[in-house]
């Protein structure tokens, strides 16, 4: 276990590194002895920065969920992290791509909440009834921590991730709202297009075998920190394509079919 002051560091680093645009390295390398506790405890008191600074919270993320991202992240265990509010972009906007570090894009459901879900014990039957609607979204990721180190060109591990605020950095959200029972999500789909060609294509049911099992697993995970799910949070099931790298000029485009589309640009 890593000391307060040392998780507190790393933390105001990685705060520091949000804002600089200026990447870290492991700090599993660092700090071999990291566990995955570790990981949040320096990811909640990076937030608590953001909040000093006026930020809000307006929902949480789920990643890792799937096995597409479990492959393509060499990670097998899901985490979770914030959305905070300056997180947030319109559909068809344009974002400016100076904001992150290395963007990469990823295809997901998000549940709103219209009840708090307070574990342990949530089922995906809770997680139903207590979701106002499931809306199409896109999550923009990114990593201020080195996704491999500049010299040993290892794989970050989940430790890094964790802590890297589960490497979210924005959400799209667009498409059409839908009641979570008035369709079966599992058969949820969604193209990802980039300037025009198809990169991705998903199954919501590649994560956890259905999106809310997801919310479900994350009701629980953070039931043991006192912390629950609230009313009008946005939370972000999990991606079920594997994430598309993006540049400057960069056209993304998600159609779900008749949950609608979701559409910007990087500039």
């Amino acid at each position: 276990m890593l000391t307060t002051d040392t998780i507190q560091a790393l933390a105001r680093e990685l705060y520091q590194a949000r804002k600089t645009r200026v990447q870290l390295r492991h700090f599993s390398g660092r700090y071999p002895e990291m566990s995955i506790e570790d990981g949040y405890a320096i990811q909640r008191a990076w937030v608590q920065l953001e909040l000093a600074d006026g930020r809000r919270i307006k929902g949480r993320k789920i990643g890792l969920t799937s096995r597409a991202m479990q492959l393509a992240s060499q990670i097998t265990e899901p985490d979770f992290a914030p959305l905070m509010d300056d997180m947030f972009f319109d559909n068809g906007s344009e974002i400016a791509i100076d904001r992150f570090i290395a963007p990469r894009v990823e295809v997901e459901l998000a549940f709103i909440l219209g009840k708090p879900l307070r574990g342990p014990g949530t089922t995906l039957f809770d997680v139903l009834s207590a979701t106002e609607y499931v809306v199409p979204a896109i999550e923009i990721i990114d990593a201020r921590i080195e996704q491999f180190d500049r010299e040993t060109k290892q794989m970050r591990k989940v430790f890094d991730t964790i802590s890297d605020f589960a490497a979210n950095a924005g959400i799209v959200l667009g498409g059409r709202p839908v009641r979570p029972m008035d369709v079966d999500l599992r058969w949820v789909g969604a193209l990802l297009h980039k300037n025009g060609v198809i990169e991705e294509t998903g199954l919501a049911a590649g994560v956890l075998n259905h999106p809310g099992n997801g919310v479900a697993w994350l009701a629980n995970k953070i039931a043991p920190f006192d912390e629950q799910l609230n009313i009008g949070d946005v939370v972000l099931a999990g991606s079920f394509t594997r994430p598309t790298t993006a540049v400057r000029g960069d056209n993304l485009h998600a159609d779900y079919g008749p949950l609608g589309s979701i559409s910007f640009r990087f500039v």
